[in-house]
């Protein structure tokens, strides 16, 4: 989700590399799971988080949404998954009743980057930290690409390049055509494309993306 912000505000005022040295460690959150409750509707899924659903759970969109696992919300203009919450207290439906993930293995993208933020310039993008978000105090310093646990860090970076200009060409679409018809179109076809058609877990992620992709684009 794109949000007008001021870095100053939210952050230590540096931006980074994945290869940086940042105070990310909090010691297993020692129990806390304050980031996995309350968090609206902001834990929006992408495709990569999606064929992580069908690689470690055997679970795919439909089932999710079954589940009640997932939910649609409008983000930036386009209809997209994330993560649903529960309860009074608005918990993760991932979340065990002692406090922890149960599914850390293969939780979404932006659980993993907690508190960790995204900021985009043109193409690309550097990690910022987000200092008023987690609660605990005196983390240490831990490598970006170490907290992010993800393999083939670079390819999955340019992922999240193309994506993140995959959804703004389709936004400013939106935004050009500013016919809801359209607009509801337009997020149809992003869903059925990248979110409905289920993945392989089994084959690599990168192939069946870039294969999808290259089909929307050739058909915009």
């Amino acid at each position: 989700m794109e949000r007008e912000i001021d870095l100053k505000e939210i952050s230590d005022g540096r931006l980074y590399e994945c290869t940086d040295m940042v105070k990310l460690g909090c010691n297993d959150c020692e129990g806390c799971s304050a980031c996995c409750r309350g968090m609206g509707s902001s834990i929006i899924l992408d495709p990569y988080d999606m064929w992580q659903f069908a690689a470690g759970l055997s679970e795919d969109f439909g089932s999710l949404m079954e589940q009640g696992r997932i939910e649609l919300n409008m983000a930036d203009g386009v209809i997209l998954p994330n993560l649903k919450l529960a309860g009074d207290s608005e918990s993760c439906t991932f979340l065990t009743p002692e406090g922890r993930c149960a599914i850390h293995a293969h939780r979404p993208g932006l659980c993993r980057l907690f508190p960790l933020g995204r900021n985009y310039e043109g193409d690309s993008f550097h990690y910022f930290l987000q200092v008023h978000e987690c609660r605990k105090e005196n983390r240490t310093k831990v490598k970006i690409r170490k907290w992010l646990e993800i393999a083939d860090i670079k390819s999955y970076e340019q992922f999240i390049r193309d994506w993140h200009r995959f959804l703004k060409d389709r936004r400013e679409q939106a935004k050009t055509c500013g016919d809801e018809g359209r607009i509801k179109q337009l997020s149809m076809e992003i869903l059925k494309r990248f979110y409905l058609l289920p993945y392989d877990g089994e084959k690599d992620f990168y192939i069946q993306f870039y294969d999808r992709m290259q089909s929307a684009e050739a058909n915009s």
